[in-house]
């Protein structure tokens, strides 16, 4: 009997924070332990940010809704609905949404997230 070749993804794993933003890992170490690249997608309410971080790996935002400020080595970039991003490994980044309304987005990382490799500083 051969194996499937897909996996259809019905119950993302739904990241714990405590800061309001919804993630939802549909691939990824969490959900499927995938290591080669990881699939999410992210609510962020108005007003969020989360400190600066340094990943080992490469990171797709695509905005679907609303607008995202990622500071990218010192550099401002506003991302807004149907743009996309890509930000490669070893870059400076800050992620936030400073605007009034929710933002939607799916992120696409490559190898995939790891709290151990995405080396959040200190705030």
């Amino acid at each position: 009997m051969s194996q499937k070749r897909y996996l259809k993804q019905t119950k993302p794993f739904r990241v714990p924070t405590a800061d309001g933003k919804l993630i939802e890992e549909h691939f990824g170490h969490a959900s499927t332990r995938t290591g080669s690249f990881s699939v999410a997608h992210m609510v962020a309410p108005p007003h969020w940010s989360e400190p600066h971080q340094n990943p080992e790996f490469d990171e797709v935002t695509i905005v679907l809704r609303g607008r995202k400020l990622i500071e990218i080595d010192g550099e401002e970039v506003e991302v807004g609905a149907g743009e996309t991003i890509l930000i490669k490994a070893g870059a400076r980044v800050r992620y936030a949404n400073p605007y009034d309304e929710e933002t939607e987005y799916w992120s696409v990382c490559v190898p995939a997230f790891d709290i151990n490799t995405v080396h959040r500083e200190e705030e």
